[in-house]
């Protein structure tokens, strides 16, 4: 009977490590904390995306609109305009990625949290999420200078201002093709593994800008879909936010990221067959 008993506690003290764990990973303090963060970020977001629907949109051959979030209004200097495209960027970011950052967190925490204080756990998770999110506003520095220069670019050719219904359509394809590639595969495992890291601030900065990293490389076809579509569309942002979460919250997140790439494709064929027909 000693062997079985052992074994029995055995068992209900792991259940129990399982349970604290569980409970350091998405306790309701942290769900809360990404709950409010996820609205004030929807909020922040809409409310940019209302603004710039106050400045309207400038009408470009091959019948589709060019946003002023690209190029100066109203007397802004460039850099105005690159400073306004990034803290719009990072908050629009913020809404769109933190229902894919959550679980990645809670693992983290899960992870790092056993026998730690409530306040150091939550600086290192902070630190995590800085990190996550610097990386994020690294990459709308990177796309803000082609993406204006290409605008230009348009304003200045009605030939190039014409075809760029037909290369977001071909940025459609590509991106769907991407969805479905083993390299997205191993990107997307990568942001669904449970980490095993020291709990130090270097580890956890470090630890969020390799999450963040792999999460762009993961959401590269995502991001060009919503920069094909427009960068402030709101239901293309709606559609990345619930396809990136999708990807890294069901069982089988490969299988849906397959699923989503076989749409963009289809939606890229059918707006470059819509442009061949325009006059």
């Amino acid at each position: 009977m000693k062997p079985l008993t052992h074994a029995v506690c055995v068992g209900e003290e792991r259940a129990v490590s399982h349970r604290a764990r569980r409970a350091l990973g998405a306790g309701p303090a942290f769900l809360g904390i990404c709950a409010l963060l996820f609205v004030a970020s929807v909020a922040a977001t809409l409310a940019m995306h209302a603004s710039m629907s106050t400045m309207g949109a400038l009408p470009m051959p091959g019948g589709w609109s060019m946003s002023s979030i690209w190029t100066p209004v109203c007397g802004q200097t460039r850099l105005r305009v690159a400073a306004s495209f990034i803290r719009m960027w990072t908050v629009m970011m913020a809404a769109m990625m933190l229902p894919s950052l959550a679980p990645m967190l809670s693992r983290y925490r899960e992870a790092v949290g056993v026998g730690m204080r409530a306040q150091r756990l939550g600086v290192l998770t902070l630190l995590v999420g800085i990190g996550y999110f610097a990386v994020w506003s690294a990459l709308g520095v990177a796309v803000f200078a082609p993406g204006a220069a290409l605008a230009m670019a348009a304003l200045q050719s009605r030939t190039l201002a014409r075809a760029m219904p037909i290369a977001a359509g071909f940025v459609m394809l590509l991106a769907g093709a991407f969805q479905r590639s083993a390299w997205k595969a191993r990107h997307l495992a990568c942001c669904r593994a449970t980490p095993v890291l020291a709990p130090d601030l270097g580890t956890a900065w470090r630890y969020g800008v390799r999450i963040a990293i792999h999460c762009g490389c993961c959401c590269a076809g995502l991001t060009a879909m919503l920069l094909a579509a427009g960068t402030m569309d709101l239901r293309m942002m709606a559609l990345v936010t619930i396809a990136s979460a999708a990807e890294r919250l069901a069982p089988d997140g490969a299988r849906i990221a397959r699923a989503v790439g076989a749409a963009a494709i289809g939606n890229g064929l059918l707006l470059i067959m819509q442009t061949a027909v325009l006059p």
